[in-house]
């Protein structure tokens, strides 16, 4: 069974050059291959070796991997950001880690900052703010809040698996809509279909909208890259019944992999209208700090003989790096290729009417509630 070695920073390159050697197994169910390296915060790095003391016991196999749930004690849950190509000024994230497992996550190297590993980490050590509702409460009802649509799940999904059992997602909503305050939901789980009936209220008074993110529409793909995400069909199933239901659904194609999901774009913009999407967005595949060597990892075991192909047209989108973390062209790239990726797109959202202007929601309605209109 391999062990996890403490080793000083100077002798980890030559134990990793030892290790390079090794195939990279991936997990069933999980997204990332390994822990990667260890966090860029540590001190000391932390690196499996083979000692090959169980040479004759194929036996035994390793424990499997089980979510662990821990407890994020913020004392405020509404986070603000001054992004300039962000669409928004502030979210709710009731979860910290994801279990959906996405390869290509923007937000895994998040987990750093717990000295926990943005690989296997972050899909298996969650935390969650059991008391996210009345904080949000607090927030709300404080002198001089100014009333903004907040979108729920921007970091890590809010309709992530652990979500069915805790409802903290269900919970913020219903305070949001109790406060009559505007929410935008990005999210790829059909999971956000069990709140239609608070969200289609919501609708009607133009205080809501949802976007559902479609990466492939290939079961295969998605079941390696996205391993606990809502299947492609359920997607597509999910965005029909919120249309059904009166809430306008917006589809994100992304984030798009040049050379592994691009060919894909149309049809998957294609499905989502047929399904009642009026708008359409895409963002282009990023890979900051830690996610390079994890996509990486993922590409050897999942998709060899593709892997120096996509790495190479993922450079060309960003200046011959694996990511570009400026503001204008982070969420779009550079160059021919991705060039090529955006005309495409918007060539397909005007032939099928996904250009339609987006529409404010209302912020005029937004009230503190009394103990008399609760019980309304």
């Amino acid at each position: 069974m391999p062990d996890r070695t403490q080793l000083h920073p100077g002798l980890a390159a030559k134990v990793r050059q030892h290790l390079d050697t090794l195939p990279a197994q991936a997990t069933k169910g999980r997204g990332a291959v390994t822990n990667g390296k260890s966090g860029r915060f540590e001190l000391q790095q932390a690196v499996s070796v083979d000692d090959g003391w169980m040479d004759g016991r194929d036996d035994e196999e390793d424990s499997p991997l089980t979510t662990v749930l821990g407890i994020d004690t913020a004392r405020k849950v509404i986070s603000y950001n001054s992004s300039p190509d962000i669409g928004f000024d502030r979210s709710v994230n009731p979860f910290k880690g994801c279990e959906h497992g996405c390869i290509y996550c923007f937000a895994r190297p998040t987990h750093a900052y717990l000295n926990l590993s943005p690989g296997l980490d972050f899909e298996t050590r969650l935390f969650h703010k059991p008391d996210a509702p009345d904080r949000l409460r607090a927030e709300l009802s404080a002198r001089g809040y100014k009333p903004m649509p907040i979108t729920l799940g921007i970091n890590t999904d809010a309709y992530q698996p652990i979500e069915r059992k805790l409802e903290l997602t269900r919970r913020l909503l219903e305070v949001l809509w109790e406060f009559r305050h505007p929410v935008t939901i990005l999210t790829k789980s059909a999971l956000v279909t069990r709140d239609l009936d608070i969200l289609s209220q919501m609708a009607r008074e133009n205080l809501a909208a949802i976007g559902l993110s479609i990466t492939t529409l290939d079961p295969a793909l998605a079941r390696s890259m996205e391993p606990r995400a809502a299947t492609p069909p359920k997607r597509i199933a999910a965005i029909r019944q919120a249309a059904e239901a009166g809430v306008p659904v917006m589809v994100m194609s992304a984030p798009v992999i040049p050379g592994l999901t691009c060919h894909e774009l149309e049809a998957i913009l294609e499905a989502a209208r047929e399904a009642g999407a009026t708008r359409a967005g895409m963002t282009l595949v990023r890979l900051p700090y830690e996610i390079k060597d994890l996509f990486q990892e993922w590409l050897t075991a999942h998709a060899p003989d593709r892997a120096a192909r996509v790495l190479s047209l993922i450079r060309q989108c960003r200046d011959g790096k694996l990511n570009d973390p400026e503001f204008g062209t982070r969420m779009a790239g550079t160059g021919p290729v991705a060039e090529a990726i955006q005309a495409r797109f918007r060539l397909a959202v005007k032939r099928l009417g996904l250009d339609t202007p987006r529409r404010a929601l209302d912020c005029s309605k937004f009230r503190v509630p009394t103990a008399q209109l609760s019980f309304l």
